[in-house]
């Protein structure tokens, strides 16, 4: 090939080649966002009307002086991210390696398992923003957001889906069939959402299940979260909550890397 011609190539990855597959997502996505508009503004309606308003209606006192609205909202906010990014790192993750097979397209191509894991993981966190960000907004509307602090909790969910998102993208990969999605939402999914201070203070637990409440990463989300919206300090540090939840976030990573490897290379 001539050099002059040779020098014209353009490269068929842009520099960071994780970029090109989240491009393969929000191009397969921006034929279906509008399918998930509606619900993404009107779920946090429902929520915050039926628990908000219905239930908190029958908590006479709130929790800690505070309206159960306000102290609900942020932990909805904290376990809808958490949803969300599970949401999208099990049976999307489980088909693209047992059913249609494009992990391993995309490991065809000049992709490294890296690259295609990192793509996939940020357009799940980018499904994880969009979906808290209107949730914020239509609670900040009914008058449940207390503080200007509350923009912070947009990068503070992005650390707790990543959190739970990479452990997640490691067990769909490992998962023989998508019947260990089902018992991973029964066993982990419900009970963190239920448990770890979303609806009701950690504290009125028995201690041996406030401990398991402490140790999961969706408490540290809703304790950091209830502190931006509140305008409060967490019950807790919030170096600590952040290293903790990026910890997660490493495991989960070094985790879902050797699973892919496992899968992808030969």
């Amino acid at each position: 090939m001539d050099v002059s011609v040779a020098g014209r190539v353009r490269p068929a990855l842009p520099r960071v080649p994780a970029l090109a597959v989240l491009a393969h997502y929000l191009v397969g996505y921006r034929r279906t966002w509008r399918a998930g508009v509606f619900s993404s503004f009107l779920l946090p309606v429902l929520t915050v009307v039926g628990f908000g308003f219905g239930v908190g209606a029958y908590v006479d006192q709130g929790v800690g002086g505070l309206r159960y609205l306000d102290w609900l909202v942020p932990g909805l906010i904290a376990s809808t991210a958490m949803q969300v990014a599970i949401g999208e790192s099990t049976w999307p993750v489980l088909s693209n390696f047992r059913w249609i097979k494009t992990y391993f397209a995309q490991s065809a191509a000049p992709l490294r398992v890296g690259d295609i894991l990192a793509g996939h993981l940020a357009f799940v966190l980018f499904r994880a923003f969009t979906s808290t960000a209107a949730f914020l907004l239509v609670t900040a509307l009914f008058g449940a957001v207390r503080s200007p602090w509350a923009v912070a909790v947009l990068p503070v969910v992005l650390l707790l889906s990543l959190a739970v998102a990479a452990p997640t993208f490691a067990f769909s990969a490992w998962a023989p069939s998508d019947s260990y999605l089902a018992l991973l939402f029964r066993f982990a999914v419900i009970p963190m959402t239920l448990f770890a201070g979303v609806f009701f203070p950690v504290e009125s637990l028995p201690s041996g299940l406030r401990q398991l409440a402490y140790a999961t990463p969706l408490w540290h989300g809703v304790d950091l979260c209830r502190a931006a919206t509140l305008g409060v300090a967490p019950q807790w540090s919030v170096p600590g909550h952040l290293l903790y939840l990026a910890a997660w976030a490493i495991a989960g990573w070094l985790l879902a890397r050797r699973a892919f490897r496992r899968e992808l290379v030969v």
